[in-house]
C-alpha cells in the first residue's frame, strides 16, 4: 500500500540511535493500515474525490481490492450501496467542505449485505485551511441495525394488535345495543380502515344487505325480499326472465350440460354453505353471473361497492357469519391490493392472514350478536303473544263508553301479572275486572292466565261481586296456586231509568276504583278483603249509583308506584291528577292520565276507563283535553266496526265537523290492517289543528297500493277512498308499517 504521497512507509528498524525518528504522519499511517475497521483516504472534492489509500480492514469488509478502486472517483463505491438514498445529501454535505456522516447499506464479503457507519473528514492544508483531501473511516453497525429493524418490527406488530383489539373492542361496544339501526352498517366503515370495503348480507328469508340487526320480521318472513329479486327490475320482467333462464338450462341439460340449472337453482343455503369451511373469493362476474341467489349476490355486490367507493372490484372475500347452529349471514370483504410486506396470505384469498383473523373475530362476535338478539327477540314475541293472548281485547259494549290500556314495564321482557276483562254478561249487565298477579315472570302470566278464566266463569254464573270473589278463593286454594294477587270485580248494571246504572263492586286487596263525577272524586272502597286466596271471611259488596257523565277508574299500582314515593302518596298524586281531567270521553280520560302520570312506569300499567253517555253535556262546547287518541285492536273484522264508533266518538269530543269522512277513512284504513297484516292494530288520532290526523300500525312491512280493482274481485278501491278525503302516506313501523292519513278540509255547503 502506498501512503498518500505515494510513498510506502518504511518497514525496518532503526539501528542507530542517532537516526531521524519516523514522522507523525508516519505513524498515523501505520496505525491505520493495521487498524481493525475500514479506513480510506481520497483527494479532494475538485478532483471527483480519487481514491488514493485504503486498510487491509477495508479491503476484508468489502471484498473489493484497493488496487480496483486505485484512483478511481470515490462515487465508484456509491454504485455498490443497496439504498443509496443518501447519496445526494453527502455529496452536498462534502461540497461544501463539512463533515458528513450517514448509515448506508452495502454488500459485504460472502454475498452478504450489512449496514455501517460511514463518516467523512476532511483535511486541511495551507494558509487558506484549503481541503486537500478525505478521511473515511467505516463502522460496522450491521447487529446495531438488525436489533433495531428487530424492534421495530416488534412495535410495530404491537402496534397493528393494539389497533386490532381496538377495532374488536369498537365492534363489541357496537354489538351490546342491540336495538341500534345501523350496528352492521358502523362496523363495515370500521372495518374499512384495514380493507376497502365490507358489508353484511344476512339471511332473513333470503339473503339481505342488513345495515343492522333486525329482529322484528314476523316468523313466515311475509313481505321481505328474497335473494332471487333483482333491485330495479321490473317484477314482470324479471318473472319473465326468470322462466326463460330455467327453460334455456333445462335445453342445455337435455343437451348434457347440468351446470346452468345448478346455477338456476342456487338457493340462499347455498350461498351460506359455501363459506362453511372458511372464506371463499368471489368472482364479480357480472356478465355470466345465473339468476340465482349467487347472482343476485354478484350484482347486489357490485352496485353497492361501486356506488360507495366509485370503483368496480373484480373479487371479493367472503367470509361466513355463524350463528350457534347454522350460518346466519355472510361478511363481504374487499381487501386491499397486496403489497411486498404481505408475505402470508389466507388459503385461497387474496388476502393477508392477519386481516383475516380481524375478519374472523369480527364475523363470529357479530354471528353470536345476531343470533342472541334473534333468540332474545323470539322470546320476547313469545312472552308477548302470551301475555297479549291472556289479555281480552277491549270490549264494544252498548250504552257505555269503554277504553282499556296496557303497557308491560320493558325491564321484564313484556312478561307481567297485570290483567283486566270487560264482560257483556248479559244486555243490562256489563262485568269489569283488573287484576294484579305478583311477580313479572312467565309464572306470574300463567297465574294471571288461570284467574282471569275462573274469574270469567264465575262472573257468568253469580250475580254479586261478592260471592264471585268468594268462589275464586275457594278454588284457588284448592289448586294451590303459588302466587298471590289483587283484585277488583265490578258489575255494571243498567237501570230502568235512561242513562242511569248502578256499580256492584268487591276488592280482594286491589286499590279502590274511582268515580269522576263534575270535577268531585269518589273513592269507592268499600267491599275490602283479602288478597285472593287469603280470604277466610265471607267477602262484602259495595254498591254505588251512576249517572250520566259519570267516569269510572279501574287501575293497577303500576300507574303511581314509583320507588322514590309510598303507594299512599302516589295515590294522592292520582286523586289530585283525576279531578283536574276536562275530557268528556274514556279514551281522553285516560290519555290525560296517561301523560301526567306514565311517563316513567316502574311496573306493568292497566287501566280500564268507563264512561256512562251524558248526551246533554257532551253536546256542549269540546272540553280541553289531550288531542290525541289510542287504541290496540285485534286483527280481526270486528275491529273495523269499533274504530268506526272509537273515532265517531272522538270526534264529537273535539268538536270536528268532519267526522263522516273521518269514519270513512279510519275503517278503510283499519281494514287493509285486517285483511292484509297480522298481529295487533294500532290506532292513534291526532288533532294537528288544521286537520285531523288518523295512523294505523300493523306488523305486515309491505306498503298498502292504491289500484283501480276489478269487477270480478272484491276490494281494490279502498285508497282511493283515502286519496279522497285526505292526504296520505306511509313508512316502517319496527316490525311492520304505519300509514298516516290527514284529512282535508271539507269545503262548507251553500245553505
Amino acid at each position: 500500500m502506498t501512503d498518500i504521497n505515494g510513498l510506502t512507509p518504511s518497514t525496518h528498524h532503526v539501528q542507530s540511535p542517532r537516526a531521524t525518528p519516523p514522522s507523525v504522519g508516519d505513524i498515523l499511517l501505520r496505525a491505520a493500515s493495521t487498524l481493525g475497521i475500514p479506513v480510506f483516504v481520497t483527494g479532494p472534492y475538485e478532483d471527483s474525490m480519487p481514491m488514493l489509500w485504503a486498510n487491509a480492514a477495508f479491503e476484508h469488509y468489502s471484498g473489493i481490492r484497493f488496487a480496483d478502486l486505485a484512483g478511481e472517483s470515490v462515487r465508484k463505491l456509491a454504485e455498490l450501496l443497496v439504498e443509496p438514498d443518501d447519496l445526494d445529501r453527502l455529496t452536498e454535505v462534502v461540497a461544501s467542505g463539512q463533515e458528513a456522516a450517514a448509515t448506508i447499506r452495502s454488500p459485504l464479503r460472502g454475498g452478504r449485505f450489512g449496514w455501517a457507519q460511514l463518516t467523512l473528514t476532511p483535511a486541511r492544508a495551507g494558509h487558506d485551511d484549503k481541503v486537500t483531501h478525505w478521511i473515511g473511516f467505516s463502522v460496522d453497525v450491521s447487529g446495531h441495525m438488525e436489533q433495531h429493524a428487530t424492534q421495530l418490527a416488534s412495535l410495530e406488530l404491537e402496534r397493528q394488535q393494539r389497533e386490532d383489539l381496538d377495532l374488536i373492542a369498537q365492534t363489541t361496544e357496537i354489538l351490546t345495543d342491540l336495538e341500534y339501526p345501523y350496528a352492521l352498517r358502523d362496523i363495515g366503515e370500521l372495518l374499512g380502515t384495514m380493507v376497502r370495503w365490507a358489508g353484511f348480507y344476512v339471511n332473513d328469508d333470503g339473503l339481505m344487505h342488513a345495515e343492522g340487526i333486525d329482529v322484528g320480521s314476523p316468523p313466515s318472513g311475509r313481505g321481505r325480499r328474497h335473494a332471487r329479486y333483482i333491485p330495479g327490475d321490473d317484477p314482470a320482467q324479471h318473472a319473465h326472465r326468470q322462466r326463460r333462464v330455467v327453460t334455456d338450462a333445462l335445453g342445455d341439460v337435455v343437451g348434457g350440460s347440468p351446470a346452468p340449472l345448478l346455477e338456476v337453482v342456487d338457493s340462499v343455503q347455498d350461498v351460506l354453505d359455501g363459506v362453511l369451511d372458511g372464506p371463499v373469493t368471489l368472482h364479480l362476474d357480472i356478465a355470466h353471473a345465473p339468476y340465482s341467489a349467487s347472482g343476485w349476490l354478484q350484482r347486489d355486490l357490485s352496485r353497492r361497492v361501486a356506488e360507495e367507493t366509485g370503483e368496480l372490484p373484480q373479487s371479493v372475500v367472503v367470509h361466513g357469519v355463524a350463528g350457534r347452529r347454522q350460518v346466519l349471514g355472510v361478511l363481504v370483504v374487499w381487501p386491499h391490493e397486496p403489497t411486498a410486506d404481505d408475505l402470508m396470505f389466507a388459503d385461497g384469498t387474496d388476502e393477508p392472514e392477519a386481516v383475516r383473523s380481524v375478519v374472523e373475530v369480527v364475523a363470529r362476535r357479530a354471528g353470536s350478536a345476531i343470533d342472541n338478539a334473534r333468540m332474545y327477540a323470539r322470546e320476547h314475541r313469545l312472552a308477548e303473544t302470551l301475555q297479549r293472548a291472556m289479555l281480552p281485547e277491549q270490549a264494544d259494549v252498548a250504552g257505555l263508553d269503554v277504553w282499556t290500556y296496557y303497557a308491560p314495564n320493558a325491564e321484564h321482557a313484556q312478561v307481567g301479572g297485570d290483567w283486566y276483562d270487560v264482560l257483556q254478561i248479559a244486555p243490562e249487565l256489563v262485568g269489569i275486572v283488573i287484576g294484579d298477579v305478583v311477580g313479572h315472570d312467565v309464572e306470574a302470566a300463567a297465574t294471571m292466565g288461570q284467574l282471569r278464566s275462573v274469574v270469567r266463569s264465575y262472573a257468568f254464573e253469580l250475580s254479586r261481586p261478592g260471592e264471585v270473589l268468594q268462589r275464586v278463593d275457594q278454588l284457588v286454594a284448592g289448586m294451590g296456586i303459588p302466587r298471590s294477587a289483587s283484585m277488583v270485580y265490578a258489575a255494571l248494571r243498567r237501570e230502568e231509568e235512561e242513562g242511569r246504572w248502578t256499580i256492584q263492586y268487591s276488592r280482594a286487596g286491589h286499590l279502590p276504583p274511582l268515580l269522576l263525577r263534575d270535577g268531585e272524586i269518589i273513592r269507592l272502597d268499600d267491599g275490602g278483603g283479602a288478597l285472593i286466596g287469603f280470604g277466610s271471611r265471607e267477602r262484602s259488596t259495595g254498591e254505588h249509583g251512576l249517572q250520566p257523565g259519570d267516569t269510572l277508574l279501574f287501575y293497577t299500582d303500576g300507574l303511581i308506584e314509583r320507588r322514590d314515593r309510598s303507594l299512599r302518596l302516589g295515590l294522592e298524586v292520582l286523586l289530585d291528577t283525576a279531578s283536574a281531567i276536562t275530557a268528556r270521553d274514556a279514551a281522553g280520560v285516560g290519555e290525560e292520565l296517561l301523560s301526567r302520570l306514565a311517563d316513567a312506569p316502574e311496573d306493568d300499567v292497566a287501566i280500564v276507563v268507563v264512561r256512562i253517555p251524558d248526551p246533554v253535556g257532551d253536546a256542549r262546547e269540546p272540553a280541553l283535553s289531550p288531542r290525541w287518541r289510542r287504541w290496540l285492536l285485534p286483527s280481526e273484522p270486528s275491529s273495523i266496526g269499533r274504530a268506526r264508533h272509537a273515532v265517531l266518538r272522538t270526534c264529537q269530543a273535539w268538536g270536528i265537523a268532519e267526522s263522516a269522512a273521518a269514519e270513512l277513512v279510519v275503517s278503510e284504513l283499519v281494514a287493509n290492517g285486517v285483511l292484509h297484516g297480522w298481529g295487533h292494530i294500532s290506532l292513534r288520532l291526532f288533532d294537528t289543528g288544521d286537520g285531523l290526523r288518523i295512523e294505523v300500525e300493523d306488523s305486515n312491512p309491505a306498503p298498502p297500493v292504491s289500484t283501480d280493482g276489478h269487477p270480478n274481485r272484491l276490494g281494490g278501491f279502498g285508497m282511493q277512498i283515502v286519496e279522497r278525503l285526505a292526504e296520505w302516506g306511509w313508512r316502517p313501523a319496527g316490525s311492520g308499517k304505519l300509514v298516516w292519513a290527514k284529512l282535508r278540509q271539507q269545503p262548507q255547503r251553500a245553505t
